[in-house]
């Protein structure tokens, strides 16, 4: 996919299709390889699908945080005169999709989260990052999905030499820290962009009580669990994920 990149001014991004624009937001260990079955599937359904690099490891340590992201996506969407999108984010870009939202409502017309954090996440466990032990890490990897052969070898490899890096792993701990302080469970009942909830039902870095909290406070939403299925659904189960969104969006008329 990296030969798909379109790189504009300050911008990494990939853009598919032509129509109403679906901008996924990737999380905070996924890459943009993480939605090729959306990125293959919605441009034939009459949408353009455009996939922007987040700056989580290029910003300054001070704008390292999800509002700084949800600024950042802002200029994205100005820079490409977008509007009425729709935002597809799954765990920290779940995050900043909704945090995104809430500043600037006017730009979103439906917002779709799986996997989200903003009100509560797990991290990696006890001890992370336990930075030379490849194995630990590996088992921290396929935890992270409902089938562990998911987590393939380049996966647990990308995750291994982002916690070995420094300067990246002093970035994802302030990330980490600023998710927890931008808790949105205050915001979510004001928020009334219609809202598509798809969940894992084995998703345990945020668990189902998370999902099912998203749908009591956000005003227009609706929930669909996944079974046999983790942190990542558009991962594990794309076929399934799809039909749920494409159901949404034909439901929702967008």
């Amino acid at each position: 996919m990296e030969d798909n990149i379109i790189k504009e001014g300050k911008y990494r991004y990939m853009e598919i299709g032509e129509g109403t624009p679906i901008i996924i937001l990737h999380g905070l260990m996924g890459g943009l390889s993480n939605f090729q079955g959306v990125t293959d599937f919605f441009p034939k359904k009459g949408y353009k699908v455009l996939v922007p690099e987040l700056p989580i490891y290029d910003m300054p340590m001070l704008k390292t945080n999800v509002k700084q992201f949800a600024k950042f996506l802002e200029g994205f969407i100005e820079f490409k005169g977008l509007n009425d999108v729709i935002l597809l984010g799954n765990s920290l870009g779940g995050h900043i999709g909704l945090l995104h939202t809430k500043m600037y409502p006017e730009m979103v017309k439906a917002l779709v989260i799986t996997g989200s954090s903003g009100l509560y996440e797990s991290a990696m466990g006890d001890g992370y990052p336990r930075r030379g032990d490849y194995e630990f890490i590996k088992k921290k990897a396929e935890a992270v999905f409902y089938d562990p052969a998911v987590a393939t070898k380049e996966i647990v490899d990308e995750v291994f030499a982002t916690v070995n890096d420094r300067n990246k792993i002093i970035k994802t701990l302030a990330i980490a820290k600023s998710a927890i302080r931008h808790n949105m469970a205050n915001d979510l009942p004001t928020m009334e962009t219609p809202t598509c909830i798809i969940w894992g039902e084995d998703d345990n870095v945020t668990p189902p009580d998370v999902a099912n909290l998203f749908h009591e406070l956000l005003p227009d939403s609706d929930l669909f669990w996944i079974e046999k299925c983790g942190h990542a659904p558009m991962m594990e189960h794309p076929i399934e994920f799809n039909d749920i969104l494409d159901s949404w969006l034909e439901k929702r008329g967008f």
